[in-house]
């Protein structure tokens, strides 16, 4: 074996290294029976992370603004309380929150239907802790998702 080919696989990751040996991993969402482009298919990380950066600053944004007057000590205070209820509300109200919107995001049941508040506040939560956002499966799902059965779709 040629070292740069086993340099390669090792940076290319252990997914491009099966994929080259024959395993067929398919598009994200084809096992959980999701379109590969368009509407209803996952969104993709970086819509989904530019979301949540939206998201995270309107909530700064007020936290500054509005609750904290201008104190930056209290405003960080109020930012992840503030960053779970409008999260949490909007969810559970539009499927989407501002920032998803504006990436043209919604979060759904597997099935398509509207998570439910518990569905959603417990996603929510999980949210915030950030380590279950950051773990991924081969879908793309972060563990968020997976523990209360949503997914992040493109609408």
């Amino acid at each position: 074996m040629d070292t740069r080919e086993a340099l390669g696989s090792w940076i290319d990751g252990p997914k491009a290294a099966a994929e080259k040996m024959g395993a067929d991993f398919g598009y994200r969402g084809e096992r959980l029976g999701l379109p590969e482009e368009g509407p209803g298919s996952i969104a993709g990380p970086g819509r989904r992370i530019g979301a949540l950066f939206v998201d995270g600053w309107l909530c700064s944004l007020v936290a500054y603004g509005l609750l904290a007057r201008g104190e930056q000590a209290t405003a960080n205070l109020w930012t992840t309380p503030l960053f779970y209820t409008m999260t949490g509300l909007l969810i559970a109200t539009t499927g989407t929150t501002i920032g998803k919107r504006l990436f043209g995001l919604r979060v759904v049941r597997l099935d398509g239907g509207r998570a439910s508040i518990p569905q959603v506040l417990l996603r929510t939560l999980l949210l915030c802790l950030v380590v279950p956002a950051v773990v991924w499966d081969r879908d793309t799902r972060g563990l968020h998702d997976k523990a209360v059965g949503t997914v992040e779709v493109r609408i």
